[in-house]
C-alpha cells in the first residue's frame, strides 16, 4: 500500500495528483528502486478512483522513465536520477525561502498592510450580476447534459466562440479544433511536456521570467536555458546561440520587466523558429491591457509556418477563481494532440457554458471596456504617485501595459534589502531577482509592483511607506558621497 492522498480541492486533476505523489516518493527513495507498483485494480480499490485515472498516471510514469513494464508481471520502479536516496522528512522536502517554487501563486499575506501583488485584480470590477445570470441560464439549458462528461478538450461550442473572440481581439488565427481549454498555465505546460516528449528537450526561457512556469518545465525534465531580456524583449542573439528547440516568451508585456517586443523583433523570432524547426510558446497573460495605444496583436497572428503555440487566460481580465485558460496549438501538432487526449481534463462544463453565454451576449466586451478604463486610471495615478514621492531616485519601466510596473532603484543596496525595509513598514513588494535563474548583472537593484488589486488610498499610502522605508538608506548614501 502506497501513502497517497488525493483531494478534490487541488487545482490538479486526480491523475496528475496520483502521478506527482508516486513520482516524488520514487525520487526521494520512499518507493525503493526495483519495487513493484500496485496493480491498476488495487489502486482503484484503495483510493476509490477510476481505472482511467490510474492508467493515465501510470502512463506518465512509464513515459518519463520512473517505471518499466514487465510482461505478465506489472510495473517496476526505476530511478532516472540514479540510486534512490533515503526518504527525507516533510520539513526537508519543503523549498527554502529563496526557491522560485514559492512564487507559484502570489498569495496575499495578512501580515502586510498593503500588498502590491502583481497577480491581484480589482475585486470591485467583477460583474457579479451578469455572471450569476449566465450561470443560472447555463443550468436551466443543460437538461440532458448535466449528468454527462463533456469533451475533455473543452466544449466545442465554447471553443468556437473563443476562436472568434481571439481572432477579433488578439488577431489569433485558429479553428476550434486547435483550442484546448484548461485549468491554468501549469495544466497547459503539462500538455506541452507530453507533446514535446518525442523530440524536444531543450527550452529557452526569458531571464528574468515567470519562475513558476520555468520550474514546471524543469520538473518535467527539460533543459532550460535563460536568455536575457532587453528593452525590445528576449535577446534574439542569445536565443540563436542557445541551441534551444523551443522558447517560452511573453512578448506583449514581458513578465516581470514589462518590455514589449516590437514588430521587427517578432519577425526575426518567427524566422528563427521556421529555420530551426522550433516552437515559440507565446503566453499572452494580460494582452487586453495596453494604455497608450491599441493592444498589440498576438505573435501567433503573424505566424505563417505553424510554429507558435498560444496560451491565454481569463485570470487577469476576469478572475483567477474561475481556473480557466486556453491553449491554441499549431495545426501540425493536432495529430500529436490526439495521441495525448487521455491527459485532457478541462474545467467545469457549467463554467464553460456560462462563459460562452457571457461572451455571446456581449457581457465580456462590456466588462473588458470597463476594466481597461478603470485600470487605465489606476495606472496613471500609480505612475503619478511614484514620480511624486520617489522622484528621480527610481526609474519606471514596463508601464505601457499590464497591471504591474518595474522600478530600478538608485542605491548601492541589493534588492532583497529594499524588500525587507519595505516589509518593516508593512508593505509587500517583489524582488526581480527571484524571477531569475542566474544572479543579475551589476547595476542598480530592481523590484516590481502590481497595482491591479490595490485601492487608490492604499496605493498612495503604500508608496509613501516605501519612501519612508528607503529614506534612511538614501540619506546615509548621500552623506558618504
Amino acid at each position: 500500500m502506497l501513502n497517497l492522498n488525493l483531494t478534490d480541492r487541488s487545482a490538479q486533476p486526480s491523475y496528475m495528483q496520483l502521478y506527482t505523489q508516486i513520482r516524488d516518493q520514487i525520487r526521494s527513495g520512499g518507493i525503493p528502486y526495483g519495487s513493484r507498483l500496485p496493480s491498476v485494480r488495487s489502486l482503484m480499490q484503495q483510493l476509490s478512483i477510476s481505472k482511467t485515472t490510474v492508467e493515465s498516471a501510470y502512463q506518465i510514469l512509464l513515459a518519463e522513465g520512473y517505471a518499466v513494464s514487465r510482461p505478465r508481471s506489472g510495473l517496476y520502479v526505476t530511478n532516472p536520477f540514479g540510486v534512490a536516496k533515503p526518504a527525507k522528512s516533510t520539513a526537508e522536502l519543503l523549498p527554502t525561502p529563496k526557491q522560485p517554487l514559492q512564487l507559484q501563486v502570489f498569495p496575499a499575506d495578512d501580515c502586510y498592510r498593503i500588498d502590491f501583488r502583481p497577480s491581484a485584480v480589482d475585486e470591485q470590477l467583477f460583474p457579479m450580476r451578469s455572471w450569476r445570470k449566465v450561470l443560472h441560464e447555463a443550468l436551466d439549458h443543460s437538461q440532458g447534459k448535466i449528468n454527462k462528461y463533456g469533451d475533455p478538450q473543452g466544449e466545442y461550442a465554447f471553443r468556437s466562440v473563443l476562436a472568434e473572440y481571439l481572432r477579433n481581439s488578439r488577431g489569433v488565427v485558429c479553428v476550434p479544433e486547435q483550442i484546448v481549454v484548461g485549468t491554468g498555465i501549469h495544466y497547459s505546460v503539462g500538455i506541452l511536456a507530453k507533446l514535446f516528449a518525442a523530440g524536444i528537450d531543450h527550452i529557452a526561457f526569458e531571464e528574468p521570467g515567470f519562475a513558476p512556469v520555468r520550474e514546471h518545465f524543469i520538473q518535467y525534465g527539460f533543459q532550460v536555458s535563460p536568455i536575457e531580456v532587453r528593452d525590445n524583449g528576449i535577446s534574439l542573439e542569445g536565443l540563436e546561440n542557445s541551441g534551444a528547440q523551443a522558447v517560452y516568451i511573453t512578448p506583449s508585456h514581458q513578465f516581470p520587466t514589462g518590455s514589449v517586443m516590437p514588430y521587427p523583433e517578432r519577425e526575426r523570432l518567427l524566422h528563427w523558429a521556421q529555420t530551426r524547426d522550433a516552437y515559440i510558446i507565446e503566453d499572452d497573460y494580460d494582452g487586453e491591457f495596453r494604455y497608450f495605444v491599441k493592444p498589440l496583436p498576438s505573435l501567433q497572428g503573424l505566424d505563417r509556418d505553424g510554429r507558435v503555440i498560444y496560451i491565454g487566460t481569463f485570470s487577469k481580465a476576469f478572475t483567477p477563481a474561475l481556473r480557466m485558460n486556453y491553449l491554441v496549438l499549431p495545426l501540425i501538432l493536432i495529430e500529436k494532440m490526439r495521441q495525448v487526449q487521455y491527459l485532457f481534463d478541462g474545467p467545469s462544463r457549467i463554467d464553460q457554458w456560462a462563459m460562452q453565454s457571457f461572451i455571446e451576449q456581449g457581457h465580456w466586451y462590456r466588462h473588458i471596456r470597463r476594466m481597461r478604463k478603470t485600470y487605465g486610471k489606476k495606472h496613471h495615478r500609480f505612475i503619478e504617485l511614484i514620480r511624486t514621492h520617489l522622484g528621480e531616485r527610481v526609474q519606471i519601466t514596463g508601464h505601457n501595459a499590464g497591471l504591474h510596473v518595474q522600478l530600478t532603484v538608485n542605491t548601492r543596496q541589493t534588492s532583497d534589502v529594499l524588500v525587507k525595509l519595505a516589509a518593516e513598514e508593512g508593505v509587500k513588494i517583489y524582488d526581480l531577482q527571484e524571477m531569475r535563474m542566474r544572479p543579475r548583472p551589476p547595476g542598480d537593484p530592481q523590484i516590481y509592483l502590481g497595482f491591479g488589486g490595490v485601492h487608490e488610498k492604499e496605493m498612495e499610502e503604500g508608496i509613501r511607506l516605501i519612501k519612508k522605508s528607503w529614506e534612511g538608506l538614501w540619506n546615509k548614501e548621500k552623506e558618504r558621497n
